[in-house]
């Protein structure tokens, strides 16, 4: 395992990965699968998968110490860029082709609509995420600054299970999911900073990662 986590295909096969909900989007586009209301059909898609690899972004750090295998930090990055990709999409969608850029329109959302407001605001929080992922960023910024505004993932993660609550409303099961996942993904971190397991695997100096959302 540890030698296929190391090699020059195992970030390709994460990006292909990461590409297929994009790629079924344009499928179903071009065989008339988008439902009778594509607009709404591709805005729940791509915030799906937003909320999804901000989760699995997540899920790097406890996995790595939990299975003993910290070459896993070779792809948090990347994960948390395509989360920071299907956002950007979720956004143009909104922005675009359910407003046509009525830039009015989308402030007295923000404003007025509690689950747009929470949305648009984790959105926000992940634009310097992305653009602070380099390690020329976490070189400027100090690995202690980096890592603290990094911490905003969790933020994000919050505000995106509320965004998605509050928008479905009755059908609320998906979103409870994925609230009750970044809880025990945020009370483990918890415990792991006050209750640290002896022997458990040592995150690598931040200088050597230039990850997206250190977490």
């Amino acid at each position: 395992m540890r030698a296929f986590l190391i090699s020059k295909w195992s970030k390709a096969a994460v990006v292909l990965i990461g590409l297929v909900p994009i790629a079924s989007l344009v499928w179903r586009a071009f065989h008339n699968g988008l439902t009778a209301n594509p607009i709404e059909f591709i805005t729940h898609a791509t915030g799906d998968w937003t909320l999804r690899f901000v989760v699995i972004t997540l899920c790097i750090t406890p996995l790595r110490r939990l299975v003993q295998l910290p070459d896993l930090i070779r792809f948090r990055r990347t994960l948390g860029l395509f989360a920071f990709f299907y956002g950007c999409l979720h956004f143009t969608t909104y922005i675009w082709l359910d407003k046509f850029f009525d830039l009015h329109a989308v402030w007295i959302d923000v404003y007025k609509r509690p689950y747009i407001t929470v949305g648009f605001t984790a959105f926000v929080l992940m634009i310097p995420l992305a653009v602070t992922s380099t390690a020329g960023w976490i070189r400027r910024m100090g690995g202690k600054n980096w890592r603290l505004l990094h911490r905003a993932i969790y933020f994000i993660a919050i505000f995106g299970v509320i965004h998605y609550y509050w928008l479905v409303k009755s059908a609320v099961i998906r979103p409870l999911t994925y609230g009750a996942i970044v809880a025990v993904l945020l009370l483990w971190r918890v415990a792991d900073k006050y209750w640290p397991r002896s022997g458990a695997t040592k995150t690598a100096p931040v200088s050597s990662q230039p990850q997206k959302a250190q977490a």
